[in-house]
């Protein structure tokens, strides 16, 4: 899950200390505010108000769902859940700057409530930590201003809060800077004013505290008209009289005091150096000093803790624990001491400056008392010794990575790795010991893989714990990679390289020139045939064998063409692009990188070459070059190329970014092209708009105005497809216009073909048959005069010329036997069938779209059969069977609603809706009908308006709403277009299903 900020600049950090931001404003206002709203149902007319605060388009529904849907894919693991209400985004505190200041603040009120000010300090200071600036700043959202003024009031109330808290614990010499700092920002705010008056007259600057007071007062009054409240008042009378302004607390007892954080509940083993420590640390006699000392990560402070708690009873008055940061930054010693004067009641003036006196002190309020001091994580001996206590009674246990031999009379207990069985029963306590139980062998490989080391294991514990379906073998395989085990266990960068270059250092010249050149690939997961065609060399497998038992490869096992798959680690792959740059000429990297990509091109073209062409633009030949695998090679990884492009879809989007990025647009569009046959098949959209969006604005930037052309061409085809009719004609009419100046025929040929079944959707049947026409005249391949005619027939049905329609169908179905492919029978059946209905010849219809379906049943094309399902639907209704009309509309909205293509489950769930007025639930028909209405109309598609309002007008007299009906029924009306063969004979159908169910 990514990491959100909204305390500053809106920022996304996806991994950690990777910063990103959503594409366009749209985007980043959408997450902006489901942010601010975090975990809450945000209304949809919110949404639209924060997006098109003038006046939002018609298509505004759809706009905000293709918004939301690029949020999810730009970012993994985003949830935004849709509810009756509107949109939530559903994020954990941790994931949100806004929600940890708010838990931490909370926590800060709690610990302040309690009577603990240096803890609710820590709290409040750890909550303002998370802001970074204004909110949101950079980007200006007119609708969230009082929500962003609210915030900024929350931050202020938290700040004031914090203050008081170290002002309780003494620490009024820290604060005098920032107050003055935040009073010149807010000079009106008095709760500030009254706050640096005490810090300063602590500090004793009465003089100065005093002229506060008289700033403020004249800024009052000369500004408001008014006198310092009565807060203020009190504190300046204070400092008049020399008094402290916050009267002392009645003392309480310090003593007993626990200062230890909680005591884990899956501590593994380490029962005996629980029981050494407590044997030489309870005895009773002088001042016993343990020290534990190991390795980073050896579970030092767990041990420390744990065995603290165990000895509780023997020291009733306490138990202080000093966190000394001996490993990253020391602590300064008086810093130290002065906590600990705090924590055992000394404040205030009371703390001498001088260390020596602060340690003076604290030995004395440790005086014959039974008090256990634990000294976490100590630098050194000279850390240490000011830190012991002068009399008997009292005990220290130190943790150290150093041994501390300078530190006279301790005991040391060097602390050793875990045991096997302790390691298992560690990871057993963090994962669950039924999922260690049924996968032991992989739990000690991770176990092995640790190095049984506590952290080690911790961590790798808490990543099964939080992927409950993470298999322990998957895990066991990433830690057995030498290169990325530590970056798994979260070892720095400097770490990572410098074992990355040990190996590569030991490894043959051969190896070494193979890693390199793997290097020049982005791509983190390769299959066999891109790894030997970036080495291209006959000693390819042998290099490939070192790599792989050197960990600077990883061998993931076969993919599902059969083929072995490789994964390198991205620091891995960073290290060996940078040697790449330093010893080889950019010119051989180029051809290295050039050699791949021809390599995916061709088995891209043969893949997509060997699927039905779905995807309603041209697939070009040209710039594709020789295959330079062996055919064998090929017809393997090929023999089922629908499986080919699932294994690579990942690797090819990632590819067209890459050409991109390098300036190979070209190849980046063709690759894109054989691409889509597969994406748009399956209805994988969102890669689909997501690459030609990245192939467009690298044309655009590059001012390539034909390859730019090319993609909003196809950006059109889906917004056509998800039913945004408005937008895609626009869309279809600027490229035509563009491809015309271009030159390109064949391209416009299929774009206009396109806006001439956009244009069927949105009515308008005479511009869609001269669109058609003029796309038929322009073709230059069979298939693109295939789908141009298919538009004609369209639009001829609305025109009421039935029997042309008719013509034309039944030559694109001869034409589709002679092919033999199963894909383009089916749809020129369906087609034929249609035009049979609308000729009145019912019975021949019903054969040939029950034909139409069998055949599409048989292949991949899902939409195709989702559109004869519905077509089904319709004529079984005027058949007078229902319940096989009910059954293949419900069929054909699964499989739609399962493609997104909206428009065509809508017309189904409209149908569907129609039969319930028949079976007497008009009642439930009515709001689905509405939904149906509002999304037809947001679209723009006014034949699909009108029938719905047919339908809906049924529903209303069904449940006796007359005027409702009449309302309906006049603007369907309106709506009707003459001649319109295909609206009527859709009415006639739609209502038969709203006809009782005969008995």
């Amino acid at each position: 899950m990514p990491r959100f900020g909204v305390l500053g600049p809106l920022t996304i950090e996806d991994p950690p200390g990777r910063r990103t931001t959503p594409r366009g404003d749209h985007q980043r206002a959408l997450l902006a505010v489901l942010l601010l709203n975090a975990n809450s149902s945000v209304p949809v007319d919110a949404l639209v108000e924060t997006l098109w605060p003038d006046t939002p388009p018609k298509s505004y529904s759809s706009n905000l769902h293709t918004y939301v849907s690029r949020l999810r894919a730009r970012f993994e693991g985003l949830e935004i859940e849709r509810d009756p209400h509107g949109y939530r985004l559903v994020v954990a505190p941790a994931d949100l700057d806004l929600l940890s200041f708010r838990e931490a603040a909370a926590a800060g009120k709690a610990a302040a409530r309690a009577g603990d000010p240096a803890s609710a300090a820590g709290h409040y200071r750890r909550a303002l930590a998370e802001w970074r600036g204004p909110v949101l700043s950079g980007l200006h959202i007119p609708r969230l201003d009082a929500d962003v003024a609210r915030l900024e009031s929350e931050r202020l109330a938290a700040f004031e809060d914090c203050v008081d808290a170290e002002l309780s614990d003494g620490r009024h010499g820290e604060l005098t800077g920032e107050l003055q700092a935040m009073i010149t920002e807010h000079p009106l705010r008095e709760r500030l004013a009254a706050q640096l008056m005490i810090a300063l007259h602590r500090a004793g600057r009465q003089a100065d505290s005093l002229a506060v007071h008289r700033e403020l007062r004249a800024t009052l009054v000369e500004e408001l008209g008014v006198e310092p409240g009565a807060e203020v008042r009190r504190v300046h009378a204070a400092v008049l009289r020399g008094e402290d302004p916050v009267p002392s607390a009645k003392a309480t007892p310090i003593f007993p005091i626990c200062q230890l954080p909680p005591d884990i509940s899956d501590l593994a083993g380490r029962e005996s150096e629980i029981a050494k420590l407590s044997g030489l640390l309870g005895d009773g006699t002088g001042v016993p000093v343990a020290v534990i000392t190991g390795e980073p990560g050896a579970g030092k402070s767990t041990l420390a803790v744990a065995t603290a708690h165990r000895l509780r009873r023997s020291f009733p008055d306490g138990q202080l624990f000093v966190p000394l940061a001996g490993a990253s930054d020391p602590r300064d010693l008086s810093d130290v001491l002065g906590d600990l004067l705090r924590a055992l009641g000394v404040t205030g003036p009371a703390i001498p400056d001088d260390v020596e006196a602060r340690a003076a002190v604290y030995r004395g309020r440790l005086a014959d008392r039974r008090v256990l001091v634990v000294l976490d994580d100590a630098a050194s001996p000279e850390q240490v010794r000011a830190l012991l206590p002068g009399t008997p009674g009292t005990a220290v246990l130190i943790t150290s990575r150093r041994r501390l031999s300078g530190l006279a009379g301790a005991d040391r207990l060097p602390l050793a790795p875990l045991s096997g069985a302790e390691a298992m029963t560690l990871l057993a306590r963090l994962a669950g010991p039924d999922r260690v139980g049924a996968e032991r062998a992989d739990a000690e490989r991770i176990a092995k893989a640790c190095g049984n080391l506590p952290l080690a294991l911790r961590i790798a514990g808490s990543r099964l714990a939080m992927r409950p379906g993470l298999p322990l073998g998957k895990l066991a395989g990433r830690l057995e990679d030498e290169v990325s085990r530590l970056d798994e266990l979260q070892v720095s960068d400097l770490q990572v390289r410098g074992s990355i270059a040990l190996s590569y250092q030991a490894l043959s010249p051969a190896a070494r020139r193979a890693f390199r050149l793997i290097g020049r690939c982005r791509t983190l997961d390769l299959p066999a045939w891109a790894v030997t065609t970036l080495i291209d060399d006959e000693d390819a497998d042998e290099a490939i064998d070192e790599l792989v038992e050197a960990s600077l490869l990883e061998a993931t096992g076969l993919d599902a063409t059969g083929e072995q798959r490789f994964r390198v680690h991205d620091l891995v792959r960073v290290y060996a692009t940078e040697l790449g740059r330093e010893l080889e000429t950019r010119a051989e990297r180029v051809a290295t990188v050039a050699k791949v990509s021809d390599a995916a091109l061709c088995l891209a073209d043969t893949a997509a070459r060997r699927l039905p062409r779905t995807v309603p633009m041209p697939l070009s030949d040209h710039d594709v070059p020789a295959q330079p695998l062996e055919a064998e090679l090929v017809e393997r990884l090929l023999s089922d190329p629908g499986t080919w492009f699932s294994v690579e879809r990942a690797n090819l989007v990632s590819a067209v970014s890459s050409l991109c990025a390098v300036g190979w647009r070209r190849k980046a569009l063709r690759i894109l092209e054989r691409l889509s046959a597969y994406l748009y098949l399956h209805s994988h959209y969102t890669d689909m708009r997501t690459s030609y969006e990245t192939l467009r604005d690298a044309a655009r930037e590059a001012e390539d105005r034909h390859i730019a052309v090319i993609a909003d061409a196809n950006l059109a085809v889906l917004l056509h497809v998800r039913g945004e009719y408005e937008r895609a004609a626009e869309g279809y009419r600027a490229c035509s216009k563009e491809l015309a100046e271009l030159g390109d025929l064949a391209t416009r040929a299929w774009v206009e073909t396109n806006l001439a079944h956009c244009l069927v959707g949105l009515g308008r049947a005479g511009e869609s048959l001269h669109a058609a026409t003029q796309a038929r005249e322009m073709s230059t391949v069979e298939d693109s005069g295939t789908h141009a005619r298919r538009a004609e027939s369209a639009a001829l049905h609305r025109l009421g010329k039935i029997s042309e329609a008719l013509e034309i169908d039944r030559r694109i179905l001869a034409q589709a036997r002679e092919s033999a492919d199963d894909r383009q029978l089916g749809v020129a059946l369906q087609g034929l069938s249609w035009s049979l209905m609308l000729d009145g010849r019912q019975e021949e219809a019903l054969a040939t779209i029950e034909e139409s379906v069998r055949v599409l049943r048989r292949t991949t094309a899902k939409s195709a059969l989702a559109k004869s399902l519905r077509t089904q639907g319709a004529i079984l209704a005027g058949a007078g069977r229902r319940e096989g009309a009910v059954k293949a509309y419900e069929n054909a909205r699964r499989l739609a609603g399962a493609l997104e293509e909206r428009p065509r489950e809508l017309s189904c769930t409209r149908a569907i809706a129609a039969s319930w007025i028949g079976d007497g639930r008009a009642d439930r028909a009515i709001p689905v009908l509405r939904r149906c209405l509002d999304e037809f109309r947001a679209m723009g598609g006014k034949p699909a308006t009108g029938l719905t309002l047919h339908v809906l007008r049924r529903a209303y007299e069904a449940v006796g709403e007359t005027e409702a009906a009449e309302a309906a029924g006049e603007e369907a009306k309106r709506l009707e277009v003459p001649h319109d063969a295909n609206a009527s004979t859709l009415v006639r159908l739609l209502l038969s299903l709203t006809e009782p169910a005969p008995a």
